[in-house]
């Protein structure tokens, strides 16, 4: 049974520890990145929801939720691509080269949205994901939950979005 538990203390070292196949690397940031950017996220207008993602309890894989993920692109003098701002995102998630094929991923997604769908920052209108164009098992997990591409691009990643 899957679960999501927030990082804390117990379980950072277990997600920062987590790895992907070699051929995967380029299409997502390490995890000890991105519990970086969630820890910058705070005093920010984005909101960054980090979770371990456990089978029982085994560490299989690593979740960020986003709220507002546009508002880190001022810091960068960049424009953010329209469905970052005030909606949610699914900034990173990622299974475990060991655990990959047997179901985690979808259950992870289905547990992303579910959470999304609390509004924990309050309503919005998208759910947005990204993806490296060539990230073809990727982009058919996320359009089998509805999402669909806005024709937007954030930097070399494809943008979708899934109406809430």
């Amino acid at each position: 049974m899957i679960r999501l538990e927030k990082i804390g203390p117990k379980n950072v070292w277990d997600v920062i520890d987590l790895k992907l196949k070699r051929e995967q690397k380029d299409f997502i940031c390490s995890n000890s990145v991105s519990i970086i950017q969630a820890y910058a996220a705070i005093d920010t207008k984005c909101k960054a929801f980090p979770f371990a993602v456990f089978n029982g309890k085994k560490a299989v894989g690593f979740l960020m939720v986003c709220y507002n993920e546009g508002a880190f692109y001022e810091f960068y003098d960049n424009t953010p691509p329209n469905a970052l701002v005030n909606n949610y995102s699914i900034c990173r998630i990622m299974i475990d080269k060991r655990y990959q094929g047997r179901g985690y991923g979808r259950e992870t997604m289905k547990l992303a949205l579910d959470f999304v769908r609390t509004f924990p920052c309050g309503q919005a209108e998208y759910c947005e994901i990204s993806y490296e164009p060539e990230n073809t098992v990727a982009k058919a997990l996320y359009q089998s939950f509805g999402f669909e591409e806005n024709g937007e691009m954030d930097g070399e990643e494809v943008v979708a979005v899934l109406k809430l």
